[in-house]
């Protein structure tokens, strides 16, 4: 007894006999808008250029309160004010000094200029 030869798994595709160079396109001139377009209609969409107004986010607030389980915040600036709280009362407090960091941040309200009270 013999076991049947396996089937083979890739097929192989033939190579040509009588392999053609490939033909070099002709170099044509980009030149006007492309034939059976309409004058005057864009030939492709450009998005608006988007200008902003100077403001950026410097400060971020992220409070979670799962379903029936301990709220989370974490209150972060770029100026390096990064502070967490878990629960209730302590995540309260959080938001308070994340409130009142606004007008301590240097980056948001500057020093310069700012006379003493």
């Amino acid at each position: 007894m013999s076991t049947p030869p396996r089937p083979r798994l890739k097929s192989l595709t033939p190579t040509m006999v009588d392999p053609h160079p490939a033909e070099l396109a002709s170099p044509q001139a980009d030149l006007g808008d492309p034939e059976g377009v309409a004058e005057g209609v864009p030939t492709a969409v450009v998005p608006a250029q988007q200008r902003g107004d100077g403001r950026y986010p410097v400060a971020w607030l992220s409070i979670c309160t799962p379903y029936e389980a301990t709220p989370t915040a974490r209150s972060s600036c770029l100026c390096g004010w990064d502070r967490r709280a878990f629960g209730a009362r302590k995540v309260l407090v959080l938001i308070a000094d994340h409130a009142g960091h606004r007008d301590t941040c240097p980056l948001r309200a500057p020093q310069e200029g700012r006379t003493a009270a």
